[in-house]
C-alpha cells in the first residue's frame, strides 16, 4: 500500500483540491457541512489520500476493494459523492454515511444539540424551553442531562413523569429527589396493563445502573409508547439530589 505524507507539498495541494471539491459538492446539491469540524477535516484527508493513491476520491469510510482500477471498477466502489449518499442516506437520514454533506435541517438540528451539551454538562447556563424539550426527548440520558431537566420540570419548563423500576426496598434505601412513580419490574405485568391508556406521555425510567430500565424502555416502545427516555448508567450516576427512606 502506497504511503502518503501528509505534510509533503503534494498531499496538501491535493488536500485545497478536495475542499474545493467539497465545496462544488455542496452548491450543486444544496448541502451544507457537518457542524462538527473535526468529521469534516478527517474525512476531506481521506478523500485526498485516496485521491492521491487510487486516482479517485473513493469514500474513506469503507475499505477499497481492488488491486488494479479494473478490478475496483468492478468491484463498485463508493465514489464521493457516492450513489447510496445522494439516494438514500442524506434524504432518508439527513447525512451521508461519512458525515461531511448534510442537509441543512441536519446540521441546524446538530448544532442545538451541541449547544445543549455545553449547557448541560458544564453548567453554563439553564437550559430554554426548546432545549429542554430536546432533552427530554432523548433516549439516552446520562446523570448529568437528567439533572439539568429535572431543574427546567422544576421551573414549568418541561413535564414528564420519573419512574424507579427497581424494587420497592432499593426505592427506600436511595431514590432521586422527585420521582413520580415506582414500577418493580418483579410486577412488571402488573403495571404495564395499568397504564396502557398513557401511551402519549413522556416517561423516563430508571434503576441501578441502566440494565433493568433498559429493557422495560425497550418493552414499552414494543408496546406503543411514542416517549420513554432512560438514565443509562442508572442512579449510581446521578449527581442530583437522592433522598433516603
Amino acid at each position: 500500500m502506497q504511503s502518503v505524507d501528509m505534510n509533503s507539498p503534494e498531499f496538501q495541494a491535493e488536500l485545497e483540491k478536495t475542499w474545493q471539491f467539497i465545496e462544488k459538492v455542496n452548491k450543486q446539491f444544496g448541502f451544507v457541512q457537518n457542524p462538527d469540524q473535526e468529521v469534516n477535516e478527517g474525512v476531506a484527508m481521506g478523500l485526498a489520500r485516496n485521491k492521491l493513491i487510487y486516482g479517485k476520491r473513493y469514500c474513506p469510510c469503507f475499505m477499497v476493494i481492488g488491486e488494479t482500477p479494473e478490478e475496483r471498477k468492478k468491484a463498485d466502489n463508493r465514489v464521493c459523492p457516492c450513489k447510496p449518499a445522494l439516494e438514500k442516506e442524506i434524504p432518508e437520514d439527513g447525512l451521508c454515511h461519512c458525515g461531511i454533506f448534510c442537509t441543512p435541517e441536519y446540521a441546524q438540528s446538530k448544532q442545538k444539540e451541541k449547544e445543549l451539551e455545553k449547557a448541560v454538562h458544564q453548567h453554563s447556563r439553564g437550559l430554554t424551553v426548546e432545549e429542554a424539550e430536546l432533552l427530554r426527548d432523548k433516549e439516552q440520558l446520562d446523570g448529568d442531562e437528567l439533572e439539568s431537566l429535572m431543574e427546567a420540570r422544576e421551573l414549568g419548563m418541561v413535564k414528564f413523569t420519573l419512574v424507579d423500576v427497581r424494587e420497592h426496598m432499593e426505592y427506600q434505601m436511595g431514590h432521586i429527589q422527585g420521582t413520580d412513580e415506582l414500577w418493580p419490574t418483579s410486577q412488571f405485568y402488573d403495571w404495564i396493563e395499568k397504564i396502557q391508556s398513557r401511551k402519549d406521555e413522556h416517561f423516563i425510567l430508571y434503576c441501578h445502573t441502566g440494565s433493568r430500565s433498559f429493557q422495560v424502555q425497550n418493552i414499552m416502545k414494543r408496546q406503543g409508547f411514542s416517549h420513554v427516555g432512560n438514565l443509562t448508567y442508572g442512579i449510581i450516576s446521578y449527581p442530583g439530589s437522592i433522598v433516603r427512606g
